[in-house]
């Protein structure tokens, strides 16, 4: 005979879970709808209990922009085009994008890139041609809306 092992939880006790679920790091709404799925709740009692953690501040989209940005960029040193991307997949509104990327500012982003440039040069040991156009490449990679300067 096959039982059920997965505990089922009351609409009360799945939206406490999630409060906690939140408060310890900033979420997105497709994360925690994931995490309601995992705990086998019915697309009902989901949007029931994101609208009241939406309500209760609990969740706030474009206060996971702005910190998911700042981090990505700060810690990880992500650049605009990876951050945006990783935006999309999570099913990140435009308009909130478009706030999260003024937490980047051009100062910022252009002292970031020339000490990973830096960083990436003093990497390579001999200039040839050849580490020249690996250069360029590292260059595009990070951030292909930077004016390529000759003679490096």
């Amino acid at each position: 005979m096959w039982v059920n092992k997965r505990k089922s939880y009351t609409l009360a006790q799945a939206q406490k879970k999630l409060e906690y679920y939140c408060v310890y790091q900033e979420r997105c709404h497709k994360e925690v709808i994931a995490k309601l799925k995992t705990l086998g709740m019915i697309p009902s009692v989901i949007d029931k209990i994101i609208s009241e953690l939406i309500k209760a501040n609990y969740l706030n989209e474009t206060r996971f922009t702005q910190s998911f940005v700042r981090g990505k960029f700060r810690i990880k040193k992500w650049g605009k085009n990876r951050i945006l991307q990783e935006l999309k997949v999570r099913e990140i509104s435009s308009f909130n994008i478009k706030l999260g990327m003024k937490e980047i500012s051009d100062d910022n982003y252009q002292k970031t890139f020339y000490e990973l440039f830096e960083k990436r040069r003093r990497e390579v040991k001999q200039l040839t041609k050849t580490t020249n156009v690996c250069l360029s490449r590292f260059i595009v990679i990070i951030s292909p809306d930077f004016i390529f300067i000759d003679g490096l």
